[in-house]
C-alpha cells in the first residue's frame, strides 16, 4: 500500500510539471464526461418520458383477442371481446392490477348537418379513463365527458370542431357501420373540444362513452382491455401470470403496442452511441497526444531512472497513474458540471421545440442516475489511462543508454 502511494505521490508531481498541459487535458475529459452524462441522461428521460406516456395511454398491458391484434376487421368489433364485466372483475382480483379501462374502436362519419367528414372514434370509460390516465389531452372549450348524462356526449378534437363548426353544447350525427354490416346513425351532443398536440390526430379524433358507442354499434362487445399495474416494473410478470390464465386470448405489454416508442429509442440509440465514440476517440488523441510529449521531454529522467535499477513495468505505472489521474479529475469536474447543469434544468426549465408531427413541445430535462455517472467516470479514467500506457510502452522499452543519449 506504502508502495502505491509513492508511486501516486510521484505520478501527481509531476503532472504539475506543465501544469497548462495537464488542466488542458484534464479539461478536455471534464468537457467528454459532461457531454456524456447529459446527453445520456436526457436519453434517459425521454424513454422513461415516452415509457410512461404509452404505458399511460395503452395500459401497462392490452388484453384481446388473438385476431385483434392480427387481422383487420371486415365490420366493427369482428374481433372484439364479450363478457367484459366478467373479465374486469377476474382481471381486478389480481393483486398487481389497479385499474381495468375497456375501449371501443371504430370508424365512421361525423356530420353537422351541411359537411360530413371521417372521424376514429374511441368509446371509453367518462369515469375511469381521465382519472386514471391523467391530463392525456389538454381541453380548449367545453367540459370532460360525464357518464349517465341525459343525452349521448361526443368529445372533438380541435381541427375537427373547427372544420365542423360545432362547439360545446351543438348536436352532431354519428354515422358507422353496425356489428351487422349496416348503417346506423345517433345523435350526440358536444360536451367538449380538446387538443393532443398532434395534428393528425386533433383533425380525426372523437371520444364518445363505451355505452354510447356500443349503442351506435348494436353490440355489447369491446375492442380491447387495457389493464393499469401498481408499477412499470411489473409489466412481464403480470403479462405472463395473465397469459396463463387467460390462454384463448392474447396479453401484449404496453412495448408490443409502442411503435414510435421502439423508433425514437432505436435512433438515440444510435445517435448518442455515436456521439460517445466521437468524444471517446477525441479524449484517446488529447491524452495521447499530452502524454507523448510529456514522455519526450522526460526521455532521458526515465533512462536515468532505469540506469538507478528502476524497472519498465514501474516507470510505466507511474506515466500510467499521471493519465489515470487526469482521466479522474476531469471525470470528476464533469460529473460536477453535468449534476449542475441538470438540477438547473429542473430550477429554470427549457422548453424544447415541438417534434415532427406534433405542435407543442416538451421540457428539456436530464435524469441523474447514480450508476450512469459512476460509469461514465470509470470509463474516462479507463481511456486515460490506456492512452498513457499505449503512447508510454515503446519509451519506457527503450535501451538505457539510448534514453540517456536522447536530446
Amino acid at each position: 500500500m506504502k508502495t502505491w502511494l509513492t508511486w501516486l505521490k510521484f505520478a501527481w508531481q509531476n503532472t504539475l510539471r506543465n501544469r497548462r498541459r495537464s488542466l488542458v487535458t484534464a479539461a478536455i475529459a471534464a468537457l467528454g464526461s459532461a457531454a456524456i452524462l447529459l446527453a445520456s441522461g436526457f436519453a434517459l428521460y425521454t424513454y422513461e418520458s415516452l415509457a410512461e406516456a404509452t404505458a399511460r395511454d395503452s395500459g401497462h398491458l392490452v388484453l384481446g383477442t388473438p385476431a385483434h391484434f392480427s387481422r383487420d376487421e371486415d365490420i366493427p368489433l369482428q374481433h372484439g371481446l364479450s363478457q367484459v364485466d366478467r373479465l374486469r372483475a377476474t382481471l381486478l382480483a389480481d393483486e398487481r392490477v389497479r385499474h381495468v379501462l375497456p375501449r371501443v374502436a371504430f370508424t365512421g362519419l361525423i356530420s353537422n348537418g351541411d359537411k360530413s367528414t371521417v372521424m376514429l372514434a374511441a368509446g371509453i370509460d367518462p369515469d375511469s379513463e381521465f382519472a386514471v390516465k391523467g391530463p392525456f389531452l389538454t381541453l380548449t372549450a367545453g367540459t370532460l365527458l360525464t357518464a349517465n348524462a341525459a343525452r349521448p356526449q361526443a368529445m372533438l378534437g380541435a381541427d375537427l370542431a373547427r372544420s365542423l363548426k360545432a362547439r360545446p353544447g351543438d348536436g352532431l350525427t354519428l354515422l358507422a357501420s353496425t356489428t351487422e354490416g349496416a348503417m346506423n346513425a345517433m345523435d350526440v351532443t358536444v360536451a367538449g373540444v380538446f387538443t393532443t398536440g398532434v395534428p393528425e390526430v386533433d383533425k380525426r379524433m372523437v371520444y364518445t362513452s363505451v355505452d354510447t358507442a356500443q349503442r351506435l354499434l348494436v353490440t355489447d362487445k369491446v375492442s380491447s382491455l387495457g389493464v393499469f399495474l401498481d408499477r412499470m416494473d411489473a409489466t412481464d410478470s403480470t403479462r405472463q401470470r395473465l397469459a396463463a390464465q387467460f390462454p384463448e386470448l392474447s396479453v401484449h405489454s404496453w412495448e408490443q403496442e409502442a411503435v414510435f416508442y421502439q423508433a425514437v429509442r432505436n435512433l438515440y440509440n444510435r445517435i448518442f452511441g455515436a456521439l460517445g465514440i466521437i468524444i471517446a476517440v477525441i479524449v484517446v488523441f488529447v491524452v495521447a497526444n499530452a502524454m507523448a510529449m510529456a514522455i519526450i521531454e522526460r526521455t532521458r529522467e526515465i533512462g536515468a531512472l532505469r540506469a538507478l535499477g528502476t524497472l519498465p513495468r514501474q516507470v510505466l505505472l507511474m506515466l500510467g497513474l499521471e493519465g489515470a489521474l487526469l482521466g479522474s479529475l476531469g471525470a470528476a469536474v464533469g460529473a460536477l458540471l453535468a449534476l449542475a447543469a441538470s438540477l438547473l434544468l429542473y430550477v429554470f426549465p427549457v422548453d424544447m421545440p415541438p417534434p415532427p408531427g406534433r405542435t407543442t413541445g416538451y421540457p428539456l430535462y436530464v435524469t441523474i442516475d447514480p450508476t450512469l455517472y459512476a460509469l461514465t467516470m470509470l470509463a474516462m479514467i479507463a481511456l486515460t489511462l490506456m492512452a498513457s500506457l499505449a503512447v508510454a510502452r515503446k519509451t519506457v522499452h527503450l535501451p538505457v543508454v539510448d534514453a540517456l543519449a536522447h536530446t
